[in-house]
């Protein structure tokens, strides 16, 4: 039997996965989570798993780890666990089979032409040019990017460090706060993570809130504020968006000044990769911030780009909502490595 390895390989947990080879989408046979800091290194993980959950008779074809982090040369370093990983070496677990090592957000890409109705939700109706490139960026911890690009038939996804590209602010209020936050972090220069974030909604609750007497979320701003990292803090940005829900009107200003960030953030994607095959918005906030992706306060600031307005209006723009997409991603791109060979685009 013809099998396919994926894994989605991050520091709190590593998910691996065998599949069939499909038409036109990978089939799931095995999938098991693990603690990626229980073991010393991936190599023994994914033999175990292989051992646990290879059927008789199965042989990996093709493979795909997606790595929460940079890669070149066929290596990557998970740098909070220690973890060398070389695709040479993991292939000789995998029956030698070619293996491929990508950035966990740049895997994204190849999920996409194959994505199932109940793994996104759209956000704008639209006309997607089939050769065209595919762009994708997502609010998380921070702000992950890629594109997609068409060669010779198949897909390559191209990963991309744009979040940490400057702030532009484009409203008095994202003036002010792009000040403040400048002062508040110290720092010379403003990313655009550091507001289009799960993150970033925390820094402009703490604008917004820490000051405001009175407001029942002040004390929680104030300590998130101190330690926005600390594991034992407040959850600040889901207590916003909760508190924006219930109809409080500070709270509710604090979201839409994000969603307005994060939107004007997608339209300059879209116009910077000439996105005509379509974009998405996924990250960890995309099933979270569903409906105010869907509202004016994303989609106007969105489409608000100037002499290219109408091409980013008559673009497909669709929220990838699928928490597993990032496994499923991987498969697909082994899938396309054991139809094109370790050549594959």
């Amino acid at each position: 039997m013809d099998l396919l390895l994926a894994g989605d390989l991050g520091g709190t947990k590593t998910l691996l996965a065998l599949y069939r080879p499909g038409t036109p989408r990978p089939e799931r046979v095995a999938e098991q989570s693990f603690v990626s800091g229980a073991w010393p290194g991936l190599t023994p993980m994914l033999q175990r798993f292989l051992d646990d959950h290879r059927p008789a008779g199965g042989r990996c074809r093709a493979a795909c780890l997606a790595v929460a982090g940079p890669v070149a040369d066929d290596h990557a370093r998970i740098t909070n666990l220690g973890w060398e990983l070389r695709a040479e070496e993991l292939s000789a677990v995998a029956d030698g089979c070619p293996l491929e090592l990508i950035n966990d957000f740049a895997v994204l890409i190849y999920a996409l032409p194959l994505l199932a109705a109940e793994q996104q939700s759209p956000l704008q109706q639209g006309k997607a040019d089939p050769t065209g490139t595919l762009a994708i960026l997502g609010a998380g911890t921070g702000l992950g990017m890629a594109r997609g690009i068409r060669r010779q038939g198949n897909l390559q996804a191209l990963a991309s460090e744009g979040g940490h590209r400057c702030f532009a602010p484009e409203t008095e209020a994202e003036w002010e706060l792009s000040q403040w936050l400048r002062r508040e972090l110290g720092l010379d220069r403003l990313s655009l993570e550091r507001i289009v974030s799960g993150t970033g909604l925390g820094h402009i609750a703490c604008w917004r809130l820490s000051d405001a007497d009175g407001h029942p979320l002040q004390a929680q701003a104030r300590a998130w504020r101190g330690a926005p990292a600390a594991v034992a803090g407040p959850d600040l940005p889901a207590l916003v968006s909760a508190a924006a829900h219930d109809g409080d009107a500070a709270a509710r200003s604090v979201v839409d000044l994000w969603l307005g960030a994060y939107g004007s953030a997608a339209g300059d994607l879209a116009v910077h990769e000439m996105a005509t095959g379509g974009v998405w918005v996924g990250g960890g906030t995309a099933r979270k911030q569903l409906s105010g992706l869907q509202s004016p306060s994303f989609l106007e600031r969105m489409r608000l780009k100037g002499r290219f307005s109408d091409l980013v209006a008559g673009l497909p723009v669709t929220a990838l909502t699928d928490p597993g997409a990032g496994l499923f991603g991987a498969a697909c791109r082994s899938q396309l490595l054991a139809e094109c060979g370790s050549g594959a685009a």
